[in-house]
């Protein structure tokens, strides 16, 4: 459990507009990592933002309809082939640029969860443990979170047998026995090791 409560203070140092970005899907085998950027208005922020990590699905479903009534969001996406071809970190912060970039309008600061800062064309501060520490990013991490399960609820329809609806594509013991056994579909990351090493039939 963190020791952290996100709260308002670090956009409450800056002047201008600010967003928070986090993403999701870092560590799965399969699937994109998807990024979100969002824009709080202050007066209309909604109760109960977290780190999605601390959240149940239903109660990320219900801050992400608050989120989208009451916030400007951007959303960025680096599909599998283009992880395995720059890796995971450069991916991340990829999508995360585009997800600033798919805002309605550029803010003066961006804050970015973690220690790693995107290229952007304006101000930006890395958080560490961020989507604990800022409502922006614990916002952030709950669309980024809920945009991504959905897409893997998606896939696993596309592609079944592996239990993406389930484990949204991290490594379970499961997941990694289907990949032996089925090999990789086309959204497996070929580059993470146990995808790697998985019988092609």
């Amino acid at each position: 459990m963190s020791k952290f409560t996100p709260d308002f203070s670090f956009e409450r140092q800056c002047f201008g507009p600010v967003c928070g970005v986090d993403e999701a899907g870092r560590g799965p085998l399969a699937g994109p990592v998807v990024a979100a950027a969002v824009l709080l208005t202050p007066a209309r922020i909604p109760e109960g933002l977290n780190d999605s990590k601390a959240l149940s699905p239903k109660q990320r479903e219900l801050l992400l309809n608050a989120i989208e009534k009451n916030a400007l969001i951007g959303i960025g996406i680096s599909e599998p082939e283009e992880i395995d071809r720059v890796n995971i970190l450069g991916a991340t912060l990829i999508a995360m640029q585009r997800a600033v970039l798919a805002l309605p309008s550029l803010p003066d600061m961006a804050l970015i969860d973690g220690n790693k800062l995107p290229d952007l064309p304006c101000k930006a501060q890395a958080i560490v443990k961020g989507d604990s520490r800022s409502l922006s990013i614990a916002a952030a991490s709950i669309v980024a979170k809920v945009t991504r399960d959905r897409l893997m609820v998606e896939a696993d329809a596309r592609y079944p047998g592996y239990g993406l609806a389930g484990h949204k594509g991290y490594p379970t013991k499961a997941h990694i026995e289907a990949v032996k056994t089925l090999g990789p579909s086309p959204i497996h990351r070929r580059s993470f090791k146990p995808v790697r090493l998985a019988r092609v039939k």
